[in-house]
């Protein structure tokens, strides 16, 4: 009691010397709102998650293609960028747990035992001593040092598990964007074939024209090089594919391998008009979360700099069992106790505290400018994704359209040049074709871009729970 008693009055005196207030560095971390942006986004935090949004929705909701839904799960169980996000989780989890047992004593067993003898007296015997001591060593945390260091390794860890969801996030919208680009190539391949197939049918028609007199050679030449232009556009088609193909197989973690993925792939894209996004939905984002873990972290850096000003009280204890006593060898050999309680405070340490918290302080502010600028670009990337998705959703009626039109123009030209119509030329029908061509194209490519702007949306929202 009495060691207790002076311990809590060298504690009360060195306080008072220092003439040092503590009270920030037991406060935990709250949600900043000095800027209009972030009280918002704490307001948001206020009202909770929706869970309707849909970037809350879960992905087998959003991704109802069973070969996608498959393609996606074992991307979920075997892609390694996923794999070492779960171990920074788990490395982040066993530096919690080492923050907490930090409250607890440690205890060493360190036995020793030595033998001596002199020369000068050859019928002396040697002798022998041994120490066999348990110490005990506890740190009180009176000025929250071990507490700030257990707080800031949860808000690491809650960084690591943002940050895991938003690796998750990103490959599931990685294998869908690809998925649907892959049955894009796929579409576009049989387009091309197929108007490669129309296209020799067309060359051999503008021979038999020409062979009756109604054309010359330079029409049966351009619509050669229109064919040839065409099965040259296949191979590109068929190299994008082939490199898509790699791609779906990389985010799998397996071999390179072809897909069977069909051009007839479609998204059941759900009806999305918005002018804007509250910021309950940007709240729930994984890297938005990440970047304000990473605050409370620089946050509880600083409290763990400012701690470093004031005293640390630590108790000691020391048994066991000896035979040396002094300096004096006793058989047999007793049990002993020491108990001992130290107050160190730093006094003068070459300026190495003051520099520390002053770069802590400043690193809190860098971290604090990048969660700002985090949340402005979260707004500035969903706004741009769901502009794209509206805008694609118009751009592919109007394609869609063109395509439907121009078809019934290339029937007509073919018709109108076979029965000899004046006012028809080759060049008419090359028109056509080619503008047919480039219209299915078009509308296949837009149709794509439609699904990828839904999967960045979803994306962007935080999606892939």
């Amino acid at each position: 009691m009495k060691i207790q008693k002076y311990l809590i009055a060298a504690t009360a005196l060195v306080i008072s010397m220092t003439g040092l207030t503590g009270c920030n560095i037991y406060k935990k971390y709250q949600t900043p709102d000095s800027t209009p942006v972030l009280a918002d986004y704490k307001q948001a935090l206020e009202q909770g998650v929706d869970s309707s949004s849909f970037g809350n929705q879960r992905w087998q909701q959003v991704f109802t293609d069973p070969v996608l839904a498959s393609l996606i799960q074992q991307a979920l169980e075997n892609n390694t960028n996923l794999r070492n996000a779960k171990l920074n989780v788990d490395i982040a989890h066993a530096q919690l747990k080492g923050a907490k047992l930090a409250y607890l004593p440690s205890v060493a067993l360190a036995p020793s035992g030595q033998g001596a003898k002199f020369f000068t007296d050859p019928s002396q015997d040697m002798s022998w001593s041994y120490n066999i001591p348990l110490s005990v060593s506890w740190e009180i945390d009176v000025f929250a040092k071990l507490l700030n260091s257990k707080r800031g390794a949860k808000a690491a860890l809650e960084q690591s598990e943002a940050y895991h969801q938003a690796v998750r996030s990103q490959i599931i919208a990685s294998v869908a964007t690809c998925y649907y680009t892959i049955g894009m190539l796929e579409a576009q391949l049989e387009v091309s074939r197929t108007t490669e197939k129309l296209w020799g049918e067309s060359v051999q028609t503008m021979k038999d024209l020409k062979e009756a007199g109604r054309l010359n050679e330079v029409a049966v030449v351009q619509s050669e090089a229109q064919l040839y232009g065409i099965q040259a556009s296949i191979t590109d088609i068929e190299v994008s594919l082939h490199e898509m193909n790699n791609t779906m197989s990389l985010l799998l973690n397996v071999m390179p391998q072809r897909w069977s993925i069909p051009a007839s792939a479609a998204f059941s894209t759900p009806v999305l008009v918005r002018e804007s996004v509250p910021m309950r939905e940007l709240a729930a984002r994984p890297d938005v979360m990440a970047a304000e873990r990473s605050l409370a972290v620089a946050y509880y850096a600083t409290n763990s700099a400012r701690a470093a000003f004031y005293p640390g009280l630590s108790i000691t204890a020391n048994g066991g069992f000896t035979n040396l006593l002094g300096s004096m060898i006793m058989n047999p050999g007793k049990f002993f106790i020491n108990l001992a309680g130290s107050l160190t405070a730093p006094l003068f340490s070459r300026g190495a505290n003051i520099a520390r918290l002053e770069a802590s302080k400043a690193q809190q502010q860098q971290a604090l400018n990048s969660f700002e600028y985090t949340l402005m670009s979260a707004s500035a990337e969903v706004s741009n994704a769901m502009t794209l998705y509206q805008k694609s959703i118009e751009k592919t009626a109007a394609l869609d359209m063109q395509a439907s039109k121009l078809a019934n123009a290339v029937d007509y030209t073919q018709e109108l040049l076979k029965i000899g119509n004046p006012g028809t030329t080759y060049l008419d029908v090359l028109t056509a074709q080619q503008g047919l061509l480039q219209a299915q194209i078009s509308s296949i490519t837009a149709t794509n871009a439609q699904n990828r702007a839904l999967i960045n949306l979803y994306q962007a929202l935080g999606g892939g729970r």
